[in-house]
């Protein structure tokens, strides 16, 4: 069965750090590209970040570049989302989700993404 796992979510202060992880079941990554997504109330579901496992290739939204790193860990079996310097705006839960690389265009729309975990809450409060 597919299944992904996400936790690492918590409380943090502005300007702080988390590690999320996304740890998959069920199926090896290779072949697809795994995405971050969040999701605050009264807020429509927005890509953070993806990354395409066979080469590593990754793509951020805006907002989050240069703070986010995504990454993965074959041996594991786990992406994870780094999240440096973390704002207020960043609260939200977020979910990772898989889609085949033939359908990873547009790798930031939640569209093509079939397969979702449970989702992990992050929230940015002083």
């Amino acid at each position: 069965q597919v299944q992904f796992v996400e936790s690492g979510g918590g409380l943090v202060q502005p300007g702080g750090s988390l590690r999320l992880s996304c740890a998959a079941s069920g199926f090896t990554l290779d072949g697809y590209v795994i995405g971050w997504f969040r999701q605050a109330p009264g807020k429509e579901r927005e890509g953070v970040s993806c990354i395409r496992i066979t080469n590593s290739r990754t793509v951020y939204e805006d907002s989050v570049k240069g703070r986010f790193t995504i990454s993965r860990d074959y041996a594991k079996n786990t992406v994870y989302l780094q999240m440096n310097s973390l704002k207020p705006e960043d609260t939200a839960t977020y979910y990772c989700a898989r889609t085949p690389e033939y359908r990873s265009a547009n790798c930031l729309q939640p569209t093509p993404y079939t397969q979702w975990g449970q989702g992990t809450q992050v929230t940015v409060s002083s």
